[in-house]
């Protein structure tokens, strides 16, 4: 990225589901304003990718300013926040380039082809990275050196294993073998004995087992019969190990589906949490057509109650749609032990958000087509899973302070 980096005013979108590019449409920008038009041609193939605020119309669309910095939901979803975009700012400043300077579609020309998702953006500015082995426990530190203000020789390299992948947890893209025995950069094609996972390291807020933590929740939550894909919790040497998820926007076949999540669908701004899982039930229903799927994000409601984890913010909710235009709710993520705001649910339950309980659970359940026998089988379920939660944290690793905390929220 050099220093001359001039600022560019138009970028084309196009969907990529794993074999010859689609072209959606275009994105410019004119005095500080956002707009987008979908292809001609696109208009034809019926797809609709954010069908409550981009619906599938011709004519040049424009959207807030105040919001997402004037992108469209959709577009958004494509950039990174929290560690992604303080890596981007700080590469930035190596470069001599102000981050107010760095305009939205510099940034999805900087996530390029390697979005999570099938979105890609051209021109393309983003660097892959595959093939070198790569060891976490050095990845670990740099990501702490990175926080703590240190070190700015790896800027780069940390900035193309984000991906574009949000939250305030340093993360990387990495490829891992069947045996989980070789790790790989994980941005790019990667050859098929290695899969695409996602690994998280801890914050300057974070306990020492806070990845173990997680790990266990992922147990939890399978046994509570959410749909999750395959967690690992990588051994480390200064903390109880890595937690790491394999992706779920990319296919074994090497298909990639297209990601949307709660936040750029509903326009939801995730900073101020305002939406109900009320919402987020009829959202998904109006989406996938499918009342099975809507039940999903009920048991996901019950869970996230269940088991204190309060973070439960719009963009922890994804949707993936496949090339045939069909939605579905995307497997869960990001569930752990977790305070929301002022120590509240960040998503309401029937208006309730701080203390909300078993109660508002049975009255959030005809939403999803549920029984009252059907709801309480389900809170069954759930409680039954966390009660394995003591037995499951011993065996990961977690101290014995967490674990007390974590059981009195979950009694």
């Amino acid at each position: 990225m050099p220093r001359n980096y001039i600022s560019i005013d138009a970028l084309n979108v196009a969907l990529d589901f794993g074999k010859n590019p689609v072209r959606v449409g275009k994105l410019a920008t004119k005095n500080r304003k956002v707009y987008f038009e979908y292809n001609a041609e696109f208009l034809k193939s019926k797809l609709e990718l954010s069908p409550f605020h981009l619906p599938l119309q011709s004519g040049v669309h424009t959207f807030d300013a105040g919001l997402f910095e004037g992108l469209p939901g959709i577009f958004s979803d494509s950039l990174p926040d929290g560690w992604g975009r303080l890596l981007l700012d700080r590469t930035l400043r190596t470069h001599g380039i102000m981050p107010d300077e760095f305009a939205p579609l510099d940034r999805l020309a900087h996530v390029g082809k390697h979005g999570m998702g099938a979105l890609i953006y051209e021109p393309d500015y983003s660097s892959a990275t595959t093939e070198a082995q790569i060891d976490l426990d050095t990845l670990s530190e740099q990501s702490q050196q990175i926080l703590a203000g240190e070190s700015s020789d790896v800027l780069e390299e940390l900035l193309a294993l984000n991906g574009s992948s949000a939250g305030a947890r340093p993360k990387a893209m990495i490829g891992v073998n069947k045996d989980k025995t070789q790790i790989i950069r994980g941005i790019g094609p990667l050859e098929k004995e290695y899969e695409p996972w996602l690994v998280k390291f801890s914050n300057s807020a974070d306990t020492p087992d806070a990845g173990a933590i997680e790990f266990v929740y992922s147990q939890m939550a399978r046994r509570a019969e959410l749909d999750m894909t395959d967690t690992h919790l990588f051994p480390a040497k200064k903390t109880v190990g890595y937690f790491a998820t394999r992706r779920f926007d990319l296919l074994p076949d090497g298909k990639r589906l297209h990601m949307h999540t709660a936040c750029g669908l509903l326009h939801s701004d995730f900073r101020v949490p305002s939406l109900d899982y009320q919402d987020l039930i009829k959202a998904t229903m109006a989406l996938t057509r499918d009342i099975r799927e809507a039940q999903k994000m009920y048991r996901l409601a019950v869970f996230n109650v269940l088991s204190y984890n309060r973070d439960d913010h719009t963009k922890n909710f994804s949707y993936l749609m496949d090339e045939s235009g069909q939605w579905r709710l995307a497997p869960a993520y990001d569930l752990t032990f977790s305070s929301g705001p002022g120590g509240e649910q960040s998503t309401m339950v029937m208006e309730e958000k701080k203390n909300p309980c078993i109660e508002h659970l049975l009255k959030l359940a005809p939403l999803a087509d549920l029984s009252t026998e059907e709801a309480h089988a389900i809170i069954e379920k759930t409680r039954e899973a966390l009660s394995q939660w003591d037995t499951l944290a011993k065996e990961a690793g977690v101290t014995a302070q967490m674990r007390k905390t974590v059981a009195e929220k979950l009694t």
